[in-house]
């Protein structure tokens, strides 16, 4: 049986951080309540913490994946018409 890593948002990954801050509990209290690994969340602290370069990376990663499903899809998409352009061409033969 496969594995399959769960993937978050940017925007989830933000709250998480803002939440540990905010709330006063610890580390490993906040990612059981959120049902996340606390190493994971801890590298999202730090990645948070780290130079203002930094800061964007859970936005251009976000950003990369939702680019890379949308060429899936046009590349999806240009391959069907290809293939109803071949047909309907022998169709009017």
């Amino acid at each position: 049986m496969k594995n399959h890593r769960r993937q978050f948002s940017a925007e989830f990954k933000r709250e998480a951080v803002d939440l540990v801050g905010r709330s006063g509990k610890s580390c490993h209290q906040i990612a059981k309540e959120l049902g996340v690994n606390q190493t994971c969340l801890s590298r999202w602290r730090r990645a948070a913490a780290s130079s203002p370069a930094d800061r964007n990376v859970f936005a251009s990663q976000e950003e990369l994946r939702r680019l890379r499903k949308e060429v899936e899809r046009l590349k999806m998409e240009r391959d069907i018409l290809k293939k109803a352009t071949a047909f309907f061409a022998k169709e009017s033969l």
